[in-house]
């Protein structure tokens, strides 16, 4: 394993991490997770990614129910949340559901670390842009969870290049913990913002991205080329809006193509999918979402593909998925 820093900050996150959505509470139970966490630190993982929203906190909470049975030193681990869904589960309380306001984000951040069971959050998103709040309010508070010692870095998910720019900028402008970090979804079928739109951001501001959906929900796995198998992630209820993409014919065509490069190469779908994106020097870390040992010792193996992606198997990847991607 190596370790790359998180944009330019001092901090270090390995290369590839294991993240919770949708497996835990839904998938993994606490059992699961302790396994699931165990041979990812085994295998040097130190970054474990988590959001508020995920289970409406459950997902949290199991996550700190393994942290302490398994006793590591705080100093030894990275855990993230993200904030802005919110967990009311009707959605009917004001203030407590799609905002970044100050009122919300400051009661969130204190939910979050009852449910850890943790003094402090080591990374804590913006998990989507609110058109409704003004972003100097949300880089205030952001910057005060941190200031009081309840975050150490903020940053962003799925937000725009230029709603980067000026969160950043506010934040230089009046002395504020600046945003380090941004978790775009990136996958070969979806490059434009990592590749293109955040192209300046990178040497401009120093952003680190923490991408997720490394294999577009399984998509890249090859396992919907048929069908919807049972036990997948597309067959939860829960993920039954994602279920037309996974079954896209030009895509899953595609994969068939790429099988013929794995197999080239002697690794599997998923190992030449994250080899891929590893490869690329911006992304800080990729957050595996493994609901099974068997899957998170396939996918390690990918640390092993990625120095055997030559400029020529690039170029044949490239005209496989690009036509495809956005």
């Amino acid at each position: 394993m190596q370790y790359r820093r998180l944009g330019r900050s001092g901090l270090q996150v390995s290369e590839l991490s294991l993240g919770s959505w949708v497996t835990y509470h839904n998938q993994v139970d606490t059992g699961s997770a302790v396994e699931l966490m165990a041979a990812a630190r085994d295998a040097g993982i130190n970054f474990f990614d988590n959001a508020e929203a995920y289970a409406l906190g459950k997902s949290e909470e199991i996550m700190g129910q393994v942290l302490k049975q398994l006793g590591w030193g705080r100093h030894t681990y990275v855990v993230s949340t993200k904030f802005y869904w919110g967990i009311d589960k009707d959605g009917t309380t004001i203030n407590y559901k799609d905002t970044l306001n100050r009122k919300y984000l400051t009661q969130a951040i204190d939910g979050s670390l009852k449910r850890f069971g943790l003094d402090f959050i080591d990374l804590v998103y913006c998990h989507r842009p609110d058109p409704h709040t003004p972003i100097e309010e949300t880089v205030w508070a952001m910057s005060d969870m941190i200031t009081r010692g309840k975050a150490l870095y903020w940053g962003t998910s799925e937000w725009s290049a230029a709603d980067i720019r000026a969160a950043w900028e506010i934040a230089e402008r009046h002395h504020l913990h600046k945003p380090v970090m941004e978790q775009p979804q990136y996958h070969l079928f979806h490059r434009q913002r990592v590749e293109q739109e955040y192209a300046r951001l990178y040497d401009d501001i120093g952003l680190g991205l923490t991408t997720w959906s490394p294999l577009a929900s399984g998509l890249l796995t090859g396992k919907y080329r048929n069908g919807i198998p049972e036990g997948s992630r597309g067959s939860l209820e829960s993920m039954s809006w994602i279920r037309e993409q996974l079954q896209e014919p030009k895509r899953n065509a595609a994969v068939g193509e790429l099988e013929v490069i794995a197999g080239e190469l002697g690794c599997s779908m998923a190992q030449l999918a994250l080899a891929w994106i590893n490869r690329n020097p911006r992304v800080s870390t990729i957050i595996l979402g493994a609901s099974k040992l068997s899957q998170l010792q396939d996918n390690l193996g990918a640390l092993a593909v990625t120095p055997r992606l030559t400029p020529e198997i690039l170029a044949r990847i490239d005209a496989i998925t690009l036509p495809l991607a956005k």
